[in-house]
């Protein structure tokens, strides 16, 4: 959702305006998802990085996500309407604890909702994704190697130095990282939209973008509409059978 500092900059408007018609926008684009059965979608709210702006900004921010968690929270909004599961992925801990325990409550209040899965990106990058993973990863089998040697049935895999069958079967393997993904609720991705004429994915999705549509329309997002989606749709269309094709090769 790139563009809304800029968007408030070209249409002078007041600091923030850019933000709150940048969640409208989202919410138009959620239904139109939605409403053309799009089951699972990830939006890009806040990077990690974006703490490094100025203290009232990033309190500005702060305020207006709690905001929008707490309108997701009322039985008339979007995500109610379309029985949509909230899904906060991210290093959470960095949050304000207001917006964090919001978080939380709108990911209880919508566990049960089972016809689409919307994940918003909080306290984000693909690196500390994959940084996150990759620990957990090694804490898990860590934990099962040592739990297994003091029962006796490791026969001493920690000070085995070699490769045989046995030890191969407590590497980390892929899977072990992928089930600690941020986004492991959600299948890869076939469509990135990224406004403003970007086409680069700043920290968003690595690991999970390999074989992936990028649509980067001229457009701001507070001035995204249903032509831009439509013509990701129609052009994801046209690519679909050469990105299967990859992904099964891959």
């Amino acid at each position: 959702m790139d563009g809304n500092r800029r968007f408030t900059k070209k249409c002078k408007l007041m600091e923030g305006a850019g933000h709150k018609i940048g969640f409208s926008a989202l919410m138009s684009m959620l239904k139109y998802c939605y409403e053309f059965g799009v089951r699972y979608v990830t939006v890009y709210a806040f990077s990690i990085e974006n703490f490094k702006r100025s203290p009232e900004e990033v309190q500005s921010l702060m305020d207006l996500m709690l905001e929008k968690i707490e309108e997701i929270l009322k039985e008339q909004s979007i995500v109610n309407r379309y029985g949509v599961r909230v899904i906060f992925s991210g290093n959470l801990k960095l949050l304000s604890e207001p917006v964090r325990l919001a978080a939380e409550r709108a990911m209880l209040a919508t566990a049960k909702n089972s016809k689409a899965v919307l994940s918003i990106c909080v306290a984000y990058t693909s690196t500390n994704e994959i940084m996150h993973a990759v620990q957990e990863s090694c804490e898990e089998k860590w934990d099962e190697i040592t739990l297994l040697n003091s029962s006796g049935a490791g026969y001493g895999l920690i000070s085995l130095g070699g490769y045989e069958q046995d030890e191969m079967d407590h590497l980390i393997k892929l899977t072990d990282i992928e089930k600690h993904m941020y986004m492991a609720a959600a299948p890869d991705p076939d469509i990135i939209i990224r406004t403003s004429g970007e086409t680069r994915l700043s920290n968003f999705l690595l690991w999970q973008s390999a074989n992936c549509y990028l649509y980067s329309p001229s457009v701001l997002w507070p001035e995204i509409g249903f032509r831009q989606f439509l013509w990701a749709i129609l052009n994801f269309q046209r690519i679909h059978f050469y990105l299967d094709k990859q992904r099964k090769q891959s």
